[in-house]
């Protein structure tokens, strides 16, 4: 039996649409193979898009008709500074009260179906593409009123305050409406949907859209403090996680360790995309008082 996984799309400003995948759960038949390329290191995860069956899905307090995949959570030894949840709402379901960390900032992506997003009083109809980030102590509920199930993805980081540095406005948006950055020096190969600005230092986490062209490439061993996750939105690539190159599919999770070597090299035959987290705009912690 092959992977059970769904595909979405929307369009894109320049007309090609973007396609974002998800699972949909099922068991493997007994006949299938165990063998997989899933893989635990100190320095990098991946998590295929085969591993999210029904067998691992959550629950959590509060959401009605919900289940989840949980991808990353703090953990030592693996994420230290973010979760990161794909959430299915059957039809009728979704919370009031979604967020019970008052400290907790949160981005929601949506990759099929259709959400109701209501933010501090304001009603948002989310379609695939939507985009909406909320700040700690922000007020928001999300349902799915539509009758069919609706998925997103839910990254959440415990926001780092401070001193005379405003906390960020809650907004929502669409990756439609948002325009990619081209990376110098790669005639367009190798872009990035920024939706925040990278100099507004109220913002600790940066949640982006990089894209690859058939042929764009990573062309050196990034090594840098930023932790990352990694989910494949579409296409597939060969990826550098630390000294392995490992092939990888739209659908699957790759969470990779402040400081682990990373590059990258889209093969086609079409786009690569994936939804980045990085944890950005604050000192390391060196006092305790900080920890």
């Amino acid at each position: 039996m092959p992977d059970r996984l769904g595909q979405s799309g929307q369009s894109s400003q320049a007309g090609q649409p973007n396609r974002y995948w998800f699972p949909t759960g099922g068991h493997p038949a007994q006949t299938e193979l165990t063998t997989d390329r899933a893989v635990f290191t100190e320095a990098y995860a991946v998590l295929p898009r085969g591993t999210m069956r029904d067998i691992v899905t959550s629950q959590l307090p509060f959401w009605e008709g919900t289940r989840l995949w949980v991808i990353a959570r703090p953990l030592s030894g693996f994420a230290e500074t973010f979760s990161q949840y794909i959430v299915e709402v059957s039809p009728g379901g979704g919370s009031d009260r979604p967020e019970l960390d008052p400290g907790a900032e949160g981005v929601l992506f949506v990759v099929d179906g259709a959400l109701t997003l209501v933010v501090e009083g304001e009603k948002h109809d989310l379609a695939p593409g939507g985009y909406a980030f909320l700040p700690p102590g922000c007020t928001w509920t999300l349902h799915n009123t539509s009758d069919a199930p609706a998925r997103f993805h839910w990254i959440r980081k415990a926001y780092e305050r401070v001193d005379g540095v405003d906390v960020p406005e809650p907004f929502v948006t669409n990756e439609a409406d948002v325009e990619g950055g081209e990376m110098p020096g790669t005639e367009g190969r190798w872009r990035t949907q920024r939706f925040t600005d990278p100099l507004d230092v109220r913002h600790d986490m940066h949640v982006n859209i990089v894209s690859f062209e058939p042929g764009g490439a990573i062309p050196f061993p990034e090594t840098h403090v930023m932790e990352h996750g990694l989910y494949v939105l579409e296409g597939k690539a060969v990826y550098l996680l630390n000294k392995d190159w490992v092939e990888v599919q739209e659908g699957d999770f790759m969470w990779l360790r402040a400081f682990c070597p990373q590059a990258c090299y889209a093969g086609g035959p079409g786009r690569f995309r994936y939804l980045l987290y990085k944890d950005v705009n604050r000192h390391a912690k060196l006092s305790r008082q900080f920890l």
